[in-house]
């Protein structure tokens, strides 16, 4: 089945739900879907982002301005990962827990609405990963229309830049909390202190970053083609001394480079 296809079997599934509100993100995968369901439905949707610690204040913004930009109803819930039971000790299923009660107030806020569908942005590849949360959509009813549809992220890429989206090359993201091992405790003082260090790697022009947290080491995941340029000239040292001040003793650079799931990596070895 070609992209278009699928768009087409995305859109039809789209109007069937006559109304929705669609979990948004600002990432390439709920953006397109805003996009697409807002053409679809009209003023028969909205959007709800969430305003968290574990996100960068860019990327609301960078969401809250695409929404205001589709005239799209947007609605912002506040959320505190640190109240929720068990997310500071960061288990492996951490995610389950986070994903269950912010979707309740996603959920909550569509009710409120009028609402009866929430959708999010997941596509069919990411079922290939280990994804505790995907558990926490399910018992919530939550509808994932892209990964319905059989669209994956490079068919969303491929037509998102068909439709002249800004994300469409944007770099993945996730939440904050994914930069850390399982077991290791997860402090707002911790997630903020990954987030600027991300944060000063972007501002050096670096697109694709990941700042994984071990204790006191930094280890920094760029793309293989970036791991020279990071070294080279005064940058390493440069970016030492920003890390040390962040409360960084060490800081390392992951000779993979980098890939999305890095932190599931040693949780599958150990149970293999």
């Amino acid at each position: 089945m070609t992209s278009h296809e699928k768009l087409e079997n995305l859109r039809i599934n789209l109007l069937s739900m006559e109304c929705l509100a669609v979990a948004f993100s600002g990432g390439v995968d709920s953006t397109f879907l805003l996009q697409v369901a807002s053409h679809v439905l009209e003023d028969r949707m909205i959007a709800v982002i969430v305003r968290s610690f574990v996100f960068p204040e860019r990327e609301y913004e960078e969401a809250a301005a695409f929404a205001a930009q589709l005239s799209v109803k947007l609605i912002t819930v506040d959320f505190d990962e640190s109240e929720v039971p068990g997310f500071s000790e960061n288990p492996v299923d951490r995610c389950y827990f986070c994903k269950k009660a912010l979707f309740s107030k996603i959920k909550a806020a569509a009710i409120e609405n009028g609402i009866p569908f929430v959708a999010d942005g997941s596509n069919l590849d990411d079922t290939g990963d280990y994804r505790p949360g995907m558990a926490a959509l399910k018992e919530l009813c939550i509808v994932s229309p892209l990964k319905d549809a059989g669209l994956t992220k490079e068919d969303i890429r491929a037509l998102s830049r068909e439709m002249d989206l800004p994300t469409w090359d944007k770099p993945s993201f996730a939440c904050l909390a994914t930069r850390f091992p399982y077991g290791e405790a997860i402090t707002k003082e911790k997630l903020a202190a990954v987030g600027r260090a991300e944060q000063f790697l972007l501002d050096q022009g670096f697109r694709q970053v990941r700042v994984r947290c071990h204790g006191n080491v930094a280890r920094i995941e760029v793309p293989a083609e970036d791991r020279a340029r990071l070294l080279s000239g005064d940058l390493a040292d440069k970016t030492y001394e920003a890390f040390k001040k962040l409360g960084f003793s060490y800081v390392a650079l992951d000779l993979l480079g980098y890939r999305t799931g890095s932190m599931n990596e040693a949780f599958f070895e150990a149970n293999r």
